[in-house]
């Protein structure tokens, strides 16, 4: 077989940063990225343990920025933050991490957050449910930075963790649960806000069930981080309606 086929020898790069407890960004990634081989992702963390976060109003700056720098050393298209806390926090911080890191690296930066402001803007989606592993309270308080960008909540749905890294242990059968307790009239989309808890493969089945988009808070770093990077081919519609959307970046 052609060497270029089993590995291709100049792949384009997507570097991410992800919480250190988060094994769920790097499969998703992978998989997502599976059927365009010339496009590899790279990784890196940053310190998030348990359920205390030592800046809970804010980022650790110093330890986000050198995680950007370690990974401009690899000199990737796009760097990706992979991480729900900027709606929690509010998404200026996204936008001065954007501007950080442009500044220190020269790199494009994207995050979830922001990926996802504009995916609702592209599927005119203002009036959202949001899921995940974590508290009622967590979902509360990401409705808050959500609403600060005219998006609102109108049902949630959550199981109560607080470790960071029990939420990956959370099956399929599980997320279905939550996708389907807020499929509801009213409901514009449906977002799994936590990048250690899987939604995106159950995505295109839960649409066709229930008619209502489902956007995943890993997916939509990649979809953001392909638009940045200037990647035409993207993931196909097994990943449901996020992959299908124009106008990525």
């Amino acid at each position: 077989m052609d060497p270029e086929t089993l590995m291709p020898q100049a792949p384009r790069l997507l570097a991410t940063i992800l919480p250190s407890a988060n094994t769920v960004v790097e499969r998703t990634t992978q998989a997502l990225l599976r059927g365009l081989p010339g496009v590899v992702p790279i990784f890196t963390r940053v310190a998030k343990r348990g359920a205390v976060d030592p800046f809970p109003d804010s980022y650790d700056w110093e330890a986000l920025l050198g995680a950007a720098d370690l990974l401009a050393d690899a000199k990737p298209e796009v760097l990706i933050w992979s991480a729900s806390k900027g709606a929690v926090i509010g998404l200026e911080h996204d936008r001065e991490l954007v501007r950080r890191v442009r500044e220190a690296t020269g790199l494009p930066c994207e995050t979830s957050g922001l990926a996802l402001l504009r995916a609702l803007a592209a599927l005119k989606a203002r009036r959202v449910a949001l899921i995940g592993p974590h508290t009622r309270d967590y979902n509360l308080r990401a409705a808050w930075g959500l609403a600060a960008e005219g998006v609102e909540m109108v049902a949630e749905a959550s199981l109560g963790l607080t470790d960071n890294l029990s939420f990956a242990s959370i099956g399929y059968e599980s997320v279905s649960g939550l996708l389907r307790q807020v499929a509801r009239p009213g409901v514009e989309a449906i977002i799994m806000w936590n990048t250690n808890c899987a939604a995106a493969p159950l995505a295109a089945a839960m649409e066709a069930e229930t008619g209502i988009p489902v956007l995943d808070a890993t997916a939509l770093g990649v979809w953001g981080g392909l638009g940045l990077a200037g990647i035409a081919p993207r993931p196909g519609p097994e990943w449901g309606r996020l992959f299908t959307i124009e106008g990525q970046g």
